[in-house]
């Protein structure tokens, strides 16, 4: 066999573990042969590509980002080089150029909506769920997601040393897109007093009323909020519109929109720190790196038993597959009633609920 793998949309902590993993299963245990088709989708119409093997991949477990590239704006099917053309004839045939009997897409939701559609035209894929957002359809939890949670609630307890030195409500803004599982796992790891996430709208006068309460006792306030948080009767803070991607809005900075609203509201100053792109970077924490390594070698299980149009996922402690077709384009958001959520309200966290 002659398989390919790409990583396809944002960068995160484990896909270098995946690669390390599908790699070394295929040619241990199928004797195959593997390409790596760089920067994502956009590699098969560039064609881009290099041979994968043991000595590749020797050493990139605990690397951060991907050896080999990624794209998030490439769509071969509305590719934006070309006028957002359909150029997914040219991508196969690049396919059948180099002998490929099928294709192992690393990626989020864009990228398994852009495999099933390959899928369809008759490329055997196998999906790998990538994604900090953890808001991937039919997976309990994406690599990546782990090591994004530990950067946020490490960046909670130092934000959290400088608010109590000063009295101050101290907001850290995460990732997340639109939904909220960052903001609300780095927020309980870091001991955040108020979390708010896309699924709650959130009032601005129930979040400086806690402000106040805890002012009045002399203890400052960890704010956790996501970047698709919104206010109640508002929507998302849209920083940018990116009109080549298939996700065209960048949302960013309602942590400072926050911030303006709770200042004539509260005695104390209010500072903001916008996370970003640190969650992305860096090695992966060991929880992504065992999970990475997991998905990795059951993909290639679903190569040497001929099962494509899957996608490996977790569900409970077992890693299983599921139809890409049930995950393409969809979204796993919080739900208002989830176990995490309940146990927050339950320790008196606010949740910014009027």
């Amino acid at each position: 066999m002659h398989i390919g793998i790409l990583t396809g949309g944002g960068d995160c902590p484990g896909l270098n573990a995946v690669i390390r993993a599908v790699t070394l299963s295929l040619i241990n245990e199928c004797g195959a042969r593997v390409t790596g088709i760089e920067r994502g989708f956009l590699g098969l119409l560039t064609r881009a590509s290099r041979p994968l093997d043991a000595g590749t991949v020797a050493g990139i477990l605990a690397e951060g980002g991907t050896i080999l590239g990624t794209h998030n704006k490439c769509d071969p099917f509305h590719f934006f080089g070309s006028g957002g053309a359909d150029c997914s004839a040219e991508a196969i045939a690049y396919v059948n150029e180099l002998g490929l009997d099928a294709l192992v897409a690393i990626g989020g939701d864009g990228t398994m909506a852009i495999a099933h559609k390959f899928e369809a035209m008759g490329l055997p894929v196998v999906g790998v769920p990538k994604t900090i957002d953890n808001d991937l359809y039919c997976t309990e939890r994406t690599f990546g997601f782990d090591s994004a949670v530990a950067v946020v609630a490490e960046a909670l307890d130092r934000l959290a040393t400088t608010g109590r030195s000063h009295g101050r409500v101290m907001i850290a803004e995460t990732m997340g897109r639109y939904a909220g599982w960052i903001a609300l796992e780095g927020g309980m790891a870091g001991g955040a007093d108020v979390i708010l996430i896309p699924e709650i709208p959130f009032s601005v006068q129930a979040v400086a009323e806690r402000c106040r309460e805890r002012e009045s006792r002399g203890l400052p306030t960890i704010i956790s909020i996501a970047e698709g948080a919104m206010p109640e009767g508002g929507g998302m803070t849209v920083q940018r519109t990116i009109a080549d991607s298939p996700d065209p809005l960048r949302l960013g900075g309602v942590g400072n929109w926050l911030q303006q609203q709770l200042e004539p509201l509260v005695e104390c100053e209010v500072r903001t720190t916008l996370l970003g792109h640190i969650q992305r970077g860096g090695s992966p924490t060991p929880f992504d790196r065992v999970l990475a390594t997991r998905f990795g070698y059951h993909a290639a299980q679903l190569v040497e038993a001929g099962q494509y149009g899957r996608m490996v996922a977790l569900q409970g402690d077992a890693v299983v597959s599921v139809p890409i077709a049930e995950v393409a384009g969809k979204n796993r958001l919080v739900p208002r009633e989830h176990e995490m959520v309940r146990a927050a309200r339950g320790i008196g966290v606010a949740l910014g609920e009027a």
